[in-house]
């Protein structure tokens, strides 16, 4: 890999990082079942509180690619279910596609397609349907429009472009009846029992009877407090890493290495010349074991595959390249820790056997 490819990727992980994406991907990971949760046989709605989040749009739309296929590939299926086990609505759904990579656009659509045979329902809530990309748009069944104003061209396609989006009602024009709905009342068209969307009616919308306006802080804290999973996420776990590990076998090897080179040294305290076995100089200095330095290779290489396999998987992520290989993950690492393994016992020997040679 390139020296600007690997500048390339870990210019886009800082600025995650910088987002708070190390904390917020940490451990332990969101649980998607908890967000279908029941009381006393009733549904639980959950909000996530959003307005720090949605101005961190990198972290923001990374996050909603990680929980849509979270749900495409843990949720069982479940074929048409009479209610939906999981229902999600994105207000402010125009924020979730302003300057989306490719790859989350693809992921989107592929979700809106599929999801419904898991028993999961989808509702994006934005001022007007253009904020929409069309590919997503043309998957979406159930429609509540309110009423648009049209004051410049640009407005006015916005109307056209809307009322184009529904199934036409013989008894009235779509565009004309969008401008001229009053407070309450919106266009309506939901599938019908065939999956087809009805025709286009005009309807009064039932008033929220929850508090209107955003709760204050303490109310929060209350409802969180009564949480069935209040506290679950509240510890941060470390992990011991890859690299890690493999610092503590190494570390380990070269401790008992040490303990058997200090007893030889105690039996052969006479010998001037160097010894293989033990690793030491006529000095007595001590240099790494063989063993120590063939570990040491292995660790680099595996180290160095992961972090390459990562790297292009990052990059490709947010470059929304598709990179396919014939080669598996664990083929790679096999590959690179048994070359390098080789190279360095070939090299010893090679150094051993001509430093043994007497001229």
């Amino acid at each position: 890999m390139s020296s600007a490819s690997v500048g390339a990727i870990q210019r886009a992980l800082l600025q995650l990082e910088n987002q708070g994406a190390d904390k917020f991907f940490g451990e332990p990971s969101f649980d998607i079942y908890d967000l279908m949760q029941t009381e006393q046989g009733k549904g639980v709605m959950n909000v996530l509180a959003a307005d720090k989040l949605m101005m961190q749009p990198k972290l923001y739309s990374t996050f909603l690619l990680w929980l849509l296929s979270e749900l495409y590939s843990t949720l069982p299926e479940v074929g048409d279910m009479d209610k939906p086990k999981l229902v999600f609505f994105f207000d402010e759904a125009h924020m979730l596609f302003e300057g989306t990579s490719k790859a989350l656009l693809d992921k989107i659509e592929q979700v809106i397609r599929l999801i419904r045979s898991k028993g999961v329902g989808i509702y994006f809530i934005t001022q007007s349907p253009t904020d929409i990309p069309e590919n997503i748009l043309g998957q979406l069944g159930n429609r509540v429009q309110h009423a648009l104003r049209a004051y410049t061209p640009k407005d006015q396609k916005a109307v056209k472009t809307a009322a184009d989006t529904f199934r036409p009602n013989p008894d009235f024009k779509t565009d004309e009846a969008i401008m001229n709905l009053e407070t309450g009342e919106a266009l309506v068209s939901f599938l019908d029992e065939k999956g087809a969307p009805a025709v286009v009616e005009r309807a009064k919308i039932l008033f929220p009877l929850s508090q209107i306006g955003a709760i204050t802080e303490g109310q929060r804290l209350d409802i969180i407090r009564q949480s069935l999973i209040y506290g679950k996420y509240d510890t941060l776990k470390d992990r011991q890493s890859a690299y890690e590990e493999l610092l503590n076998v190494n570390g380990n090897v070269n401790g008992n290495e040490d303990e058997e080179e200090t007893t030889t040294k105690s039996k052969k305290k006479s010998s001037k010349e160097d010894d293989e076995d033990t690793g030491t100089t006529k000095r007595g200095t001590k240099k790494p074991g063989i063993m120590s330095k063939v570990l040491k290779a292995i660790m680099t290489a595996v180290t160095s595959t992961f972090a390459a396999i990562l790297g292009t998987y990052v990059s490709n992520k947010i470059s929304g390249k598709t990179t396919k290989s014939r080669t598996s993950t664990k083929e790679k690492v096999v590959k690179n820790a048994t070359s390098a393994a080789t190279r360095t016992i070939t090299r010893e020997l090679s150094r051993d056997i001509l430093g043994n040679l007497k001229i």
